[in-house]
């Protein structure tokens, strides 16, 4: 018998939760939420057959699995943690742009932390 497990996440935005995957090179597909047809979950397909989905709950992505079948190199809050800090990473990146910012620096530090380093120019000083 499967014991779903619903883990609430702040993942709001899916275009920057699908470059987070795709950092982590984590393949994943889109499906139809059941919630809203506009609305795309992310399934990761688990070579036991238990997935791991990412499904839209009307305010965010909710992280849903069964953890007795959870086939990942890393245990499940590493892997939360991971797909955290590339989002947050995105989303800083995708929000600044849209504000004229630009990334020309990206240090990434042993512990694992990421430094951004954005600028802008502005042309109207005189």
């Amino acid at each position: 018998m499967s014991h779903f497990t619903y883990i609430k996440t702040r993942f709001q935005n899916l275009s920057y939760l699908e470059k987070a995957l795709s950092k982590l090179n984590i393949t994943y597909k889109q499906q139809s939420s059941d919630y809203q047809e506009l609305q795309k979950n992310l399934l990761i397909t688990q070579s036991n057959g238990y997935n791991i989905e990412f499904c839209w709950n009307g305010h965010e992505y909710e992280l849903v699995t069964d953890l007795s079948f959870w086939n990942q190199s890393y245990p499940i809050q590493s892997f939360i943690d991971k797909v955290a800090q590339n989002y947050a990473n995105e989303t800083v990146i995708g929000e600044s742009q849209k504000i004229g910012f630009q990334v020309t620096n990206s240090i990434k530090s042993i512990d694992g932390s990421q430094t951004l380093v954005l600028e802008r120019w502005n042309s109207n000083l005189y």
